[in-house]
């Protein structure tokens, strides 16, 4: 019988493991040698015994299902990744078990601000216990590529806003809100904010505080804790969209947290909270995040420089440089609306605080 070049043999040697074996070593293949890499002890080599299970039907899938318990968070993320597009009932059942989904609405509006269009979406989660009953979301943000920055069409676009250009960023877990103050309490033991809420954002936080929110955080529960470069916040804000806002061409007080008395071009004034506001109060973006636009500014990991010029086009923090400035995102309930764009952005010295800054963190997948 002729052997067919595409079907794994039991000695095929293994890419994924090559860095841990003897070169030109065999490799234990097939569904043996998957099992036998699942057992390792290197989580690279786990990962790389995921990625070809998928090549053995049920029996792989039934491997990669129980990757979904191991004890790593780097190969529970591995099999997720592989399953997370598969339609099979009992796979999404499993991938609900250890990754589950909420449902939401996403809307869209038009240059006036009126809604013309509504539509449901799903988005994956886990949530992190950060101790006395207070949970912090994480959503699950697929990767992909965009344009950064606004186009020369776009109005109130500010020349730091400039190369628009194109940007490709892995994918990532983002916090579904900004941080509250009943997050920030449960961790740092105390509350800077000005406009007291458990459900608030925490508020009048620097980019230093920040920072060692994040290190707490990692250190509490073993995965790495960060701010958002700025670019994954612009591609997490966007969330696939090109125009302003991810509302669409504009936006109103019923849908974000800003000084309505300033609308943006063709919307009509509105009023004006003079305060921040409860986390979920206003639709989320089409990945399922929150308050992205308004209520409070974000802090980002990166260093303040005056345009797009030389900046990394892979998602990650820009820190080259000597500006003891950071950069800020979204707006605030104390900012016009053009402020508030997807494009729009803002900096301040590392150890400066304001009523109206706060911050939403990021976990990488591996």
């Amino acid at each position: 019988m002729t052997e067919n070049p595409n079907q794994p043999r039991q000695y095929d040697a293994v890419k994924g493991g090559e860095s841990q074996v003897p070169l030109a070593a065999a490799v234990l293949g097939g569904i043996p040698g998957v099992k036998s890499r699942l057992a390792s002890p290197i989580v690279e080599v786990k990962i790389a015994a995921l990625s070809e299970a998928i090549r053995y039907g049920d029996v792989g899938l039934d491997l990669i299902l129980g990757a979904l318990q191991d004890e790593l968070r780097q190969v529970k993320l591995a099999a997720f990744l592989v399953l997370k597009d598969r339609d099979e009932a009992n796979i999404k059942k499993q991938l609900q078990k250890y990754f589950p989904t909420f449902d939401f609405d996403a809307i869209t509006v038009n240059a006036k601000g009126k809604e013309n269009s509504r539509c449901r979406y799903y988005a994956h989660f886990f949530a992190e216990d950060l101790g006395n009953g207070v949970v912090l979301e994480m959503v699950y943000i697929p990767g992909g590529t965009f344009m950064m920055g606004s186009p020369n069409s776009e109005q109130g676009r500010y020349d730091y806003e400039t190369p628009h250009h194109l940007v490709t960023v892995p994918a990532f877990f983002a916090g579904k809100y900004p941080i509250t103050q009943a997050q920030w309490e449960a961790v740092m033991g105390n509350n800077p904010s000005g406009f007291k809420g458990e459900k608030r954002c925490v508020e009048n936080v620097s980019w230093d505080d920040a920072v060692e929110f994040c290190a707490k955080v990692s250190q509490k529960n073993g995965k790495k804790y960060r701010l958002l470069s700025e670019a994954e916040w612009e591609y997490a804000c966007r969330a696939k969209t090109t125009t302003e806002f991810h509302f669409g061409e504009n936006i109103t007080p019923d849908l974000v947290n800003y000084h309505g008395y300033y609308p943006y071009a063709n919307a009509p004034k509105g009023l004006s909270r003079k305060e921040t506001t409860n986390v979920g109060r206003f639709p989320p973006n089409a990945f399922g995040l929150y308050e992205m636009h308004g209520n409070v500014w974000e802090w980002c990991s990166d260093r303040w420089h005056e345009n797009y010029n030389g900046a990394p086009t892979d998602g990650s923090c820009w820190e080259t440089g000597t500006s003891e400035y950071r950069m800020l995102r979204g707006g605030s309930w104390d900012n016009y609306a053009v402020n508030c764009r997807s494009a729009d952005r803002n900096w301040l010295s590392a150890g400066g605080r304001r009523r109206k800054i706060g911050f939403r963190v990021a976990v990488d997948l591996a």
